[in-house]
């Protein structure tokens, strides 16, 4: 079971790396065949798009079949779309119709990936060390893909299209050997062959009848939103209005892995001293921060470190959001409906990261960046009283089988 852990570990900062570095190298070899913010935009919106289209589908998959052997065939899709693309930059033949393909297929081998990651846990790993395992997870999450994908995507960038591409082809290569390592049965318990359509409902239904669940569900969506509108736009006003380089526009995005693994770091401590619910409403106030920031800020070196700033502490609140949300998931939810409940919580959480991505590029270019980002300030916002009404100290103490039970 450790060696379980440690190659899941190792798996997820591999993977987070590539995918880090294919977010920064998307949208800026996208820029080299339009300036246009809401094009570059939808690099992003197609990376996540899939969540919005696939997610339920996805889920009954992993609640039928092997999850390791869904998360092997996602690295391999990974490396197809990006040695297609690789291919297409050393030929001169690459084009804004190509990167959006590839886009596309990473965002659905994200979903396969990240929905069966998730599912995999509670056959990997024992349930007494999973607290532990999900913080050394989310800490390397944080890690690779920000505090160290970012400025190594912007230096292989600044290398090359093609150094970058290759690089992270080999990586994916090196992840799916390392699920080789995992040893156990990964399918799921319980199987029932009813049809599609009734198994995604079940999952639905499951979290939507969980105040608790539904809540948090919510609450990710517009928190996730702000993230991706954030991620959508700011290549343009990085390195538009802000003026940086495209190495410095990686460190930029450092700070939201900073921030993660310093949240990694502290979340047991913030959770035995302030408990679990103020932990997770500091992923509220990173979040807000995160967009606002870049509303009021001057376009100047200063402003830049600002923006940095914020992000580092959307980075801080996201960690520990991610790592309490994971440890209550795993206590709710049966594993029979592990598949089923992720993907339908992130239809609902991360569903609406195309949409914001999409909405903030026609809003940079139609208005300006100031605007785009305050709309989803005021969102952030607004998220405040239903999460300190519902996730209360009482509704996180209830025993984990009474909730299950009023979950149904």
């Amino acid at each position: 079971m450790r060696r379980n852990e440690w190659a899941l570990v190792a798996f997820t900062g591999l993977t987070n790396t590539a995918d880090a570095v294919t977010r920064v190298a998307l949208p800026l070899l996208a820029l080299r065949f339009t300036d246009s913010p809401a094009l570059v935009a939808l690099v992003a919106v197609l990376l996540t798009l899939p969540w919005l289209l696939t997610a339920l589908h996805v889920g009954v998959l992993v609640d039928r079949y092997d999850r390791r052997h869904l998360m092997f065939g996602a690295e391999v899709a990974r490396m197809v779309s990006v040695a297609a693309l690789l291919a297409a930059v050393l030929t001169g033949t690459a084009g804004l119709a190509l990167i959006f393909a590839v886009a596309t297929v990473l965002g659905v081998a994200e979903v396969v990936a990240m929905t069966a990651g998730a599912s995999i846990i509670t056959a990997a790993i024992p349930e007494q060390r999973r607290e532990k395992a999900n913080a050394r997870i989310t800490a390397v999450e944080y890690l690779c893909n920000g505090f160290v994908g970012a400025p190594v995507g912007g230096f292989l960038v600044a290398a090359g299209f093609s150094v970058a591409l290759g690089t992270t082809g080999v990586v994916y290569v090196v992840g799916a050997l390392l699920l080789l390592a995992l040893s156990g049965s990964f399918r799921p318990a319980n199987v029932i062959k009813q049809p599609v359509h009734g198994q995604i409902r079940e999952g639905l239904t499951f979290l939507w009848r969980n105040p608790l669940l539904r809540t948090m569900a919510l609450s990710v969506a517009v928190m996730a939103g702000c993230w991706s509108a954030w991620l959508a736009i700011i290549p343009v006003y990085a390195v538009g209005p802000l003026g940086l380089s495209e190495s410095q526009y990686g460190f930029l995005l450092t700070a939201l892995g900073a921030g993660g693994v310093t949240g990694a770091l502290v979340v047991g401590k913030v959770n035995r001293i302030l408990g679990r619910r103020k932990a997770m409403f500091a992923d509220i106030v990173g979040s807000f921060l995160l967009v606002f920031v870049p509303v009021v800020v001057p376009f100047t070196q200063a402003g830049a470190i600002a923006v940095a700033a914020a992000a580092f502490a959307a980075g801080l609140g996201g960690t520990m959001w991610v790592v309490n949300a994971r440890t209550i998931y795993q206590s709710l939810v049966p594993d029979e409906l592990q598949g089923r409940f992720h993907a339908a919580s992130r239809l609902v959480g991360w569903g609406m990261n195309p949409i914001a991505a999409a909405v903030a590029g026609v809003v940079a270019q139609a208005v300006s960046f100031r605007v785009a980002f305050a709309v989803f300030a005021v969102a952030c916002a607004g998220l405040v009283y239903p999460f300190l009404k519902v996730v209360t100290p009482a509704t996180l103490d209830e025993r984990p089988r009474e909730l299950v039970t009023d979950g149904r």
